[in-house]
């Protein structure tokens, strides 16, 4: 390997025997995956605006509050987490955050730069496919998954270990709800069985949910983030990933207005800690449920849009749910 795309000794040999998933954040550029990065984590350490500066990898780990930049060379340099956005590319590898976020106890998280900004070079992301096992696709509505984004998945997910998922961002963008009908349901055919589930979402909508649970599940979130959980839970289990499930339920034509410059995703974003508690609840119970009963025990353990929070048990895997690929009114 060159200079430029040369993996640092640390990170080429993990002695680890059962580490943490490592999910990579990928699509093209503008497509949603800082925003997302921001809204598992509950911050935002990572710049969002289009106009923001490019970053190379930034590779999220758990633990106290830190930054430091891997340069190309395998040196390691601390720095003020506010100060990452003047990382230089030409020397830096990647970007090595700690955050203490719950979510980050389930897994690390990689928000890779966008495959088609031009003044990206492949070769910065590509160097740390070997290092990662699934994939959060980031594809934007308005021009959902594009030949280009698909001839780099054609590349990219052969190297892949574990099942990887399709997020349709911006989907609020969509107006029109026969549009939306007619996006999600190309893009499924389009991408086949390439992904483990695809889930339209509006990462606006859901930063700016706080304790609103109907907004919260308009935005989409609420159906991925308990896949997500679900998965990152039975992840080491033989069978135990979820099978490939079909999208939920389109978020409404209007959700609630972004966040303002600077403004970060509430702390009180995620929350399974009680999804997790109904359900190991529900699993000790020797007797079987009453339908009644059964379902309020279901609806209890719901993701509730607060905190990450890592479980004592694992969870209930949720029911597939199937598309609804049928435009209103047909």
């Amino acid at each position: 390997m060159n200079q430029q795309t040369a993996i640092p000794a640390p990170l080429a040999a993990d002695a680890a025997p059962a580490r943490k998933p490592r999910l990579a954040l990928m699509g093209e550029f503008s497509a949603g995956k800082s925003t997302l990065t921001n809204l598992l984590a509950g911050r935002a350490p990572l710049p969002t605006r289009v106009t923001a500066t490019r970053l190379p990898p930034v590779w999220l780990s758990h633990g106290p509050e830190g930054a430091s930049l891997t340069g190309t060379d395998g040196s390691e340099t601390p720095v003020p987490l506010e100060d990452i956005a003047e990382a230089p590319l030409e020397s830096t590898a990647l970007i090595r955050l700690t955050l203490p976020a719950e979510a980050l106890e389930l897994c690390d998280l990689i928000d890779m730069p966008g495959i088609s900004d031009p003044n990206m070079p492949a070769s910065v992301w590509q160097a740390l496919l070997p290092e990662i096992d699934s994939v959060i696709w980031c594809t934007h509505a308005t021009q959902a998954w594009r030949q280009s984004e698909a001839a780099a998945w054609e590349e990219i997910s052969s190297r892949l270990s574990g099942p990887s998922t399709l997020l349709i961002t911006h989907f609020d963008k969509l107006r029109n709800p026969r549009d939306q009908d007619r996006v999600l349901r190309r893009v499924q055919k389009e991408t086949g069985d390439a992904f483990n589930a695809i889930f339209p979402l509006s990462l606006s909508q859901a930063l700016t949910a706080g304790e609103d649970m109907e907004a919260w599940k308009t935005s989409g979130a609420d159906r991925f983030i308990e896949y997500l959980v679900d998965l990152l839970l039975n992840w080491a289990e033989p069978g135990g990933r979820p099978d490939r499930t079909a999208a939920p339920a389109r978020p409404q034509a209007a959700p609630h207005a972004a966040p303002q410059a600077g403004e970060g995703p509430r702390a009180e974003v995620l929350d399974f800690g009680s999804k997790r508690e109904a359900a190991a609840q529900t699993q000790s119970q020797a007797q079987p449920q009453a339908p009644a009963a059964a379902a309020s025990a279901d609806s209890a353990s719901r993701v509730m849009p607060r905190r990450v929070a890592p479980p004592a048990k694992r969870s209930q895997r949720p029911g597939r749910a199937r598309p609804e690929t049928q435009p209103a009114g047909d």
